[in-house]
């Protein structure tokens, strides 16, 4: 069995569904070994060590007053900070960012707050669409090797073309920003497309799971053996109404941002941009919300049933009145909580 250590890994890093502590200001030092996470019922744990042969070793974030021998009555910093910590529904950089800032909390190094170096290069293919009209802007029919966002930036900050310090003074014209304030404003624009890629990676990776649940539940509510089982029939209706219902309004959302954002750098202004940048921001806490759920969900199944033929429809069927029907209901609060959705000009 083993603690995770103050250092954490690229995966927890890039994780939907864990936090490290070790990025808190947590005077618990044991604390700072563990990490938050959302178990397959969605429920939030700290999770002390986890281990292959072992399992994972959790516990509520309530429990920790025995644990500490904390007085409930005059709750310590800590607990108070986990307390808010364990309401979040999801752990991801983009909407931890968001959620921190809200409650004023300061995290030990904001570099912790950025996904890995590994995840920004998985996500090139996914930044293309939003740096393909930036490139042709700046750089035009020029060869330039662009393997990554960060790529782009390092252009703007070392620009060697003369063609490109020339639309650098037309792009702050156009901005109404300084020249030297371009790097910047392309970070900023850089890093807000980088969280639809990932929010999107996010999604895409586990769809093929989700048609694989969806295929499963179709097959048990056929399945003779529970024709008369009216309360699995109602829960197979309630998580293929809820999953899809939630794949529609996600995939919705994106196409509305997409749609919205490209012909952007036609009529490009930084008050234009700056209304896109709020917009999206507003909705990561929904976005990794609903994924970091649908994504746990998505995990303990295919754990458990790892292709179409693993396990039997008897097991099949004990899980999704179980686990699997745990905590939907959350994931579908979630959703009706994010605001509005209008229309990006």
């Amino acid at each position: 069995m083993g603690d995770f250590g103050e250092e954490f890994s690229d995966a927890d890093r890039d994780s939907l569904h864990a936090l490290p502590l070790a990025m808190m200001p947590l005077e618990t030092r044991p604390l700072r070994r563990a990490r938050l996470i959302k178990n397959h019922r969605l429920d939030t744990r700290i999770e002390l060590f986890t281990d292959a042969d072992t399992g994972s070793g959790q516990m509520r974030v309530e429990d920790l007053v025995l644990e500490f021998g904390w007085n409930i009555a005059a709750p310590p910093p800590d607990l108070l900070l986990l307390r808010k910590l364990a309401k979040l529904h999801s752990y991801d950089v983009f909407s931890l960012r968001h959620s921190l800032r809200d409650m004023g909390i300061e995290v030990n190094d904001n570099e912790h707050l950025k996904l890995s170096p590994a995840k920004n290069a998985e996500l090139t293919s996914y930044m293309t669409d939003f740096t393909r009209p930036l490139i042709a802007q700046i750089y035009g029919g020029e060869d330039v090797d662009i393997q990554s966002f960060d790529d782009v930036v390092k252009l703007f900050r070392n620009p060697d073309i003369k063609k490109a310090l020339e639309k650098i003074h037309v792009m702050s014209a156009k901005l109404e920003i300084k020249p030297e304030d371009i790097p910047k404003f392309m970070e900023d624009y850089g890093d807000i497309f980088l969280s639809l890629s990932y929010y999107r990676q996010c999604l895409d990776s586990m769809e093929p799971t989700i048609t694989e649940f969806l295929d499963a539940i179709a097959e048990l509510k056929q399945n003779f053996q529970f024709k008369s089982d009216q309360s699995l029939a109602e829960a197979c209706t309630m998580m293929e109404s809820t999953v899809n219902e939630l794949m529609a309004a996600i995939t919705g959302r994106f196409e509305n941002f997409e749609r919205g954002t490209k012909n952007m750098w036609d009529e490009i202004s930084a008050t234009r941009f700056r209304k896109v940048e709020n917009l999206i921001s507003t909705y990561h806490t929904t976005i990794g919300g609903v994924l970091c759920s649908l994504n746990v969900k998505m995990d303990a199944w295919i754990t458990l049933f790892p292709s179409p033929t693993a396990g039997g429809p008897g097991k099949r069927a004990e899980f999704i009145m179980g686990d699997m029907q745990q905590g939907m209901d959350k994931i579908q609060s979630i959703e009706d909580s994010a605001p509005m959705l209008s229309a990006l000009e």
